[in-house]
């Protein structure tokens, strides 16, 4: 997939960006808060529909126009996939929003409204920003988000089923409490789990061999970035265990599963498993008001030559790693999806070593396109420079 044209209004600090992108590799520079990093997540929130900064879009829409009885920040790409061209418009709108109005956003693909779920996917891309890096030292919910987002864009089904089994769970969660208030009867919730199992199937069935090949492709990058010196590893650490439903009843599983043990199993299994978990959870669920076990507290570990790097990883250790993890993710959506996503790097070479630097800017040559961004041009050899598009921005405004 190749960017063609990004247009922008009332987006963060961009009240107007109308562009053509070139091809190849596009090195942003300019100081901080200038608006080179608001690019970048432009482009991902078309790709992903939510922003990786800000929790509200409200947010994403510029000051200037909030006193406005509509306001509306809007994002146009327009692309070239597998030999079509296609554009996509994002809208955020907020109605009343001097009353404190609600953001929904509306979606058009070829001039054709969607929903999120089906546009998800269409226009590929792979952030890098350095806040990333809460992936590897944060809680387990930012690496469920991780694989959420990338497992969305790529495999048909995967948005639609994530979305159903948080529904789900929220209601059966509901139910827990009320179950636990009024001591009626516990069988009411053989429905929601029968529910809750279907859907959770697809997500570790595709987790898992997700992490399958992402385990594959980030070895392979790392070694190269580091210089032969790490072995990066992951490994799958689901919500429960289906492979040994015996073994595991009465607590939820806490040692890695492998993975292609779990991707053969088919749906039929993993959710007759899941309802044995549930069961056998069901009053201590209740006494908690929530549900304990299942694809909701799924994670996965990260190893650097034996070092978890999610307790014990130095700052250089995790930035290399999750460099590796992202482009990682470029391989396997390239042989998923059949086309290579938009790579976008915030920062790229900040706290990289020169043989690291220098290991990455090489391997980005073989990527089809990729948007930079650097506060110091400095960092980048004159060889790279020379070779590749440089612009300037300063204020929202881009100078070429």
């Amino acid at each position: 997939m190749i960017l063609r044209h990004l247009s922008l209004s009332n987006f963060r600090s961009y009240l107007r960006l109308d562009t053509d992108i070139p091809r190849r590799i596009l090195l942003l520079s300019g100081g901080n808060a200038q608006g080179k990093t608001t690019l970048l997540e432009s482009l991902f929130y078309c790709a992903s529909f939510s922003s990786p900064l800000s929790a509200a879009d409200r947010q994403l829409i510029h000051f200037n126009v909030l006193n406005d009885p509509v306001a509306v920040a809007r994002m146009i790409v327009e692309f070239e996939r597998e030999g079509a061209s296609h554009r996509m418009e994002v809208r955020i709108i907020l109605e009343n929003a001097e009353k404190g109005g609600r953001t929904r956003k509306e979606i058009l693909l070829d001039g054709i409204k969607s929903s999120a779920q089906k546009a998800i996917g269409t226009f590929p891309c792979v952030l890098f920003l350095p806040q990333m890096t809460r992936i590897l030292e944060g809680p387990p919910d930012e690496r469920r988000r991780y694989m959420n987002i990338m497992l969305s864009q790529s495999v048909p089904g995967y948005a639609r089923a994530l979305s159903e089994q948080k529904q789900i769970l929220t209601r059966r969660n509901a139910l827990l409490k009320l179950l636990a208030e009024r001591r009626t009867d516990p069988s009411q919730l053989d429905y929601w789990d029968m529910m809750l199992a279907q859907r959770s199937a697809i997500l570790i069935r595709q987790r898992a061999n997700a992490l399958l090949s992402l385990k594959k492709f980030a070895q392979e990058i790392h070694l190269q970035l580091t210089d032969s010196h790490e072995l990066l590893s992951l490994s799958y650490l689901p919500g429960f265990d289906p492979l040994h439903p015996d073994l595991y009843v009465g607590k939820p599983a806490q040692n890695p599963v492998k993975e292609e043990a779990i991707f053969s199993l088919s749906d039929d299994e993993i959710i007759h498993s899941y309802t044995r978990y549930l069961k056998e959870f069901r009053e201590n669920d209740i006494r908690r008001g929530s549900t304990s076990v299942g694809a909701h507290r799924d994670d996965f570990s990260i190893f650097s030559s034996g070092i978890d790097l999610c307790t014990y990883g130095s700052r250089g250790q995790v930035r290399t790693a999750l460099l590796s993890l992202k482009l990682a993710e470029i391989e396997w959506m390239k042989e998923h999806t059949g086309t290579s996503p938009l790579l976008l790097l915030d920062e790229t070479l900040a706290e990289l070593d020169e043989k690291r630097s220098l290991d990455l800017l090489s391997r980005l040559e073989q990527y089809d396109q990729a948007i930079l961004t650097t506060t110091d041009q400095t960092h980048f050899p004159t060889s790279f420079t020379e070779n590749n598009t440089i612009w300037q921005v300063n204020g929202g405004v881009i100078k070429k």
